[in-house]
């Protein structure tokens, strides 16, 4: 538990980063046996691609080290995975997600994906993958700033 509270602090912390450059408040690290081997941000700002999650980019890095297989990998989200990028993490083989802020505690903001897990099925306690939810107090305050940022333009 020490370690995932320390890189998800890592993922909180490039999800700030992101959001005072201007991005979305997403983060996240790919780490196999205590060792980080990629991290990213959303960068669907940059890229306009709607797939540019920070979850699938750091994939699609460690991807790139090790193929197309990731067991034994951990990923770190400063928010609850989307459906695409859990469904990644399916077809690539990690082996546990861990995430700071959930779709519920990002509802408020408009960046909940809740609508979408629930027209694709099953609720998270059936599902197979586990995936754990660790609070992290900081994420309101950095969601705030997005919030204000966007409302901005």
């Amino acid at each position: 538990m020490h370690n995932d509270q320390h890189f998800l602090e890592r993922a909180v912390a490039l999800a700030r980063r992101n959001v005072e450059q201007g991005g979305r408040p997403f983060g996240a690290l790919l780490v196999r046996d205590g060792q980080v081997l990629a991290e990213a941000v959303n960068e669907i700002h940059l890229s306009q691609d709607p797939t540019a999650h920070a979850e699938l980019l750091a994939i699609r890095s460690a991807s790139q080290q090790l193929g197309p297989r990731l067991n034994g990998c951990v990923i770190y989200a400063s928010g609850q995975p989307c459906p695409m990028c859990l469904a990644a993490m399916y077809l690539c083989g990690v082996s546990r997600a861990v995430f700071a802020a959930s779709n519920q505690q990002a509802a408020p903001f408009g960046l909940s994906t809740a609508a979408i897990y629930e027209q694709l099925g099953q609720p998270l306690a059936t599902q197979k993958l586990p995936v754990q939810h660790l609070p992290q107090a900081a994420m309101n305050a950095i969601y705030q700033d997005w919030q204000d940022r966007h409302a901005a333009h």
